[in-house]
């Protein structure tokens, strides 16, 4: 296995990764890196290339050129649930329960196939039920997940990576759908994660106040590049970003409202 010396705070970096499909590149040169206990926001217009990233990173696919280490090393050509055990979750951008499983049935699939990936399954039941008290679901533990409202099943798609016991938690648009005192109550559980459990977070997110109140350094990429990267001022403020999502003519006087 191949091993890079990176600080003690780095543990995820991305070296000049690319990912292309036929004649569509996906990902470009792309670097960039996850501290611990970081929160970092992963942003771009759509087809920028954020869940090619997430997908890269999580295994799915294999880059073209580049490196990732997670931890210091390598994991490029590792399969998707042996990065898992490695330490990284990650949720969809489409709800994916289990439907016709109890709520506490998916949420023991993170922890029977996670980190430790125990074979118990009276201790996955056992940590399940733990981060479903944490996650506000466990009074609904018993109820089938394809009865839940769509807030509860993007809850449901966090206990589940959560009960894997990840170092490094990644999540594609888990406010998406949601109204304001759902994602206010999301956002207050990702603190308590961050806080508590001393996770890493790297978040795709269309919503940008509830970026812009999430995470402390944001990452903006466009055609699978960075554009740009600081916090979640100097990003909102720089002209490259605001020419990605609103083109040319109104870059100009988005900058003169933002100053």
């Amino acid at each position: 296995m191949s091993q890079i010396q990176i600080s003690s705070s780095q543990l995820l970096k991305l070296l000049g990764v690319k990912k292309t499909f036929g004649g569509l590149v996906a990902v470009n040169n792309l670097s960039f890196e996850v501290g611990e206990g970081e929160i970092v926001g992963l942003i771009g217009p759509n087809g920028a290339g954020k869940t090619t990233v997430f997908n890269t990173i999580a295994g799915m696919y294999r880059p073209d050129s580049g490196a990732i280490y997670f931890g210091g090393s390598s994991i490029i050509g590792k399969k998707p649930h042996d990065i898992s055990r490695l330490g990284i979750a990650r949720t969809f951008q489409t709800v994916r329960p289990f439907s016709r499983m109890t709520v506490i049935e998916n949420a023991m699939m993170g922890s029977l196939f996670g980190r430790d990936h125990t074979l118990s399954v009276p201790i996955a039941r056992e940590r399940a039920y733990k981060i479903l008290v944490f996650t506000e679901l466990d009074k609904k533990a018993e109820t089938l997940a394809g009865n839940l409202t769509l807030a509860e099943q993007r809850r449901l798609e966090l206990a589940r990576a959560l009960a894997a016991q990840p170092r490094l938690l990644m999540l594609d648009e888990v406010m998406a759908g949601l109204n304001l005192t759902e994602i206010s109550d999301t956002l207050d559980l990702l603190f308590r994660l961050n806080k508590e459990m001393k996770l890493a977070i790297l978040v795709i997110e269309h919503v940008m106040k509830a970026v812009m109140k999430l995470c402390s350094r944001i990452v903006v990429i466009d055609h699978g590049a960075v554009i740009a990267e600081g916090t979640p001022q100097e990003v909102v403020a720089n002209e490259n970003v605001i020419i990605a999502y609103m083109g040319n003519k109104n870059a100009e006087k988005t900058q003169q409202e933002t100053d």
